[in-house]
């Protein structure tokens, strides 16, 4: 079935997404949540960046001193461990030329000699980052071995010094709704701080930006200020179980903190470490969440799957004999209705490795078989 309007609904929806959203240096602030119905999955090359250490494995998780009385002692003991983390990036003004905009945020050490965790968006594009510790020690990261990974908001940054505290790792898993958290940071680029709440939801999935949605994550009482992303939130052990990376504010209601778990963190962090970038299985398409504007605009015959609205020639879905157009079912013997659900599956298979595809094409039900790049 030929679908002339595709690009065009995606456009409306684009332009929508753009109008209603509000990105802030430091903190993502959404003041109403976006769609999840679209999603970019073009391919990119890895960044030419200088690993930080291929041998390198995360630290051992896990606090051998249980909780601690108070968190005053958690803020005590995590603190040291704590970053403020400036940035300089160039803007290009078509009207008056380049400029410098500073920006500021958190992070946290995970090793005593120098490797620092925060959010891509906090360095994303900064021509220098400056990181101050704890013991008002300043460095200059190396930008050459700044490694990022865009799609779950994570940066790992390098400085020349050793034997700094580092934080331990907690389980993410062990926790239960109602458990107090502690989320530190650099808030609003005035110096370290600390605010206490508790866990509010687990496994959230927040769609941040257009074609970029955070999975996993932990949603939190605990206030979340431009500034603080980057920074740990912890237990009362004092162990690292999220980093906190967004915020949904809006008008009359008091914001939702939310992190990213410690647990989908680590291997991307130990893969960033080792590698400089992420490798991630590729299909070369982009998708739309079927809905009732789909339906009506594009004369769909299903009510339900993820529309194929652009193919990337030569990519394996198009090897796959995919098509804009057709509407996905089921990808890898699980059914899928929307875009975030097969992202989901796609990041969790092998590159090289074939997956079952089940879609619609007009009022036919196909199958075939694609293996991601």
């Amino acid at each position: 079935m030929k679908i002339p309007n595709v690009k065009t609904l995606l456009l409306t929806l684009v332009i929508v997404l753009v109008l209603g959203t509000t990105l802030l240096t430091g903190c993502i602030t959404i003041t109403k949540p976006v769609s999840t119905t679209t999603s970019a999955a073009m391919t990119t090359a890895p960044p030419k960046v200088t690993p930080i250490s291929p041998e390198w494995t995360p630290p051992a998780n896990g606090s051998t001193i249980g909780q601690l009385p108070s968190i005053a002692d958690v803020v005590a003991m995590v603190k040291p461990a704590v970053v403020a983390i400036n940035t300089e990036v160039t803007i290009n003004d078509p009207f008056f030329g380049p400029s410098t905009q500073e920006g500021a945020g958190s992070g946290w050490i995970i090793d005593s000699n120098g490797i620092i965790v925060t959010n891509n968006h906090v360095v994303e594009g900064a021509k220098t980052i400056t990181v101050t510790t704890d013991s008002g020690d300043t460095y200059t990261a190396d930008i050459n071995s700044v490694s990022t990974d865009a799609l779950n908001d994570l940066a790992i940054i390098k400085i020349d010094a050793k034997n700094l505290p580092a934080l331990k790792r907690g389980d993410a898993s062990k926790l239960r709704i109602g458990d107090w958290v502690i989320a530190i940071g650099n808030a609003l680029g005035q110096g370290t701080r600390a605010t206490e709440g508790i866990v509010s939801r687990q496994g959230v999935s927040l769609p941040v930006a257009l074609g970029q949605t955070l999975y996993n994550l932990i949603e939190t009482s605990a206030a979340i200020n431009p500034g603080n992303s980057g920074g740990p939130l912890v237990n009362l052990a004092g162990e690292v179980i999220g980093i906190t990376s967004a915020k949904i504010a809006s008008v009359g209601v008091e914001g939702m903190g939310y992190a990213i778990s410690i647990d989908t963190a680590t291997p991307i962090i130990q893969e960033l470490v080792n590698k400089g970038y992420i490798t991630r299985p590729w299909l070369g398409v982009l998708l739309y969440t079927v809905d009732q504007l789909a339906i009506r605009q594009l004369g769909l015959s299903v009510d339900k799957g993820v529309l194929l609205v652009q193919v990337v020639p030569g990519s394996p879905a198009d090897d796959a004999g995919l098509k804009e157009g057709d509407v996905i079912v089921s990808i890898g013997g699980t059914d899928v209705a929307t875009v975030v659900e097969l992202t989901q599956i796609l990041h969790s298979s092998n590159i090289g490795e074939p997956l079952a595809i089940k879609y619609w094409r007009g009022d036919t039900k196909m199958t075939t078989n694609v293996t991601p790049a």
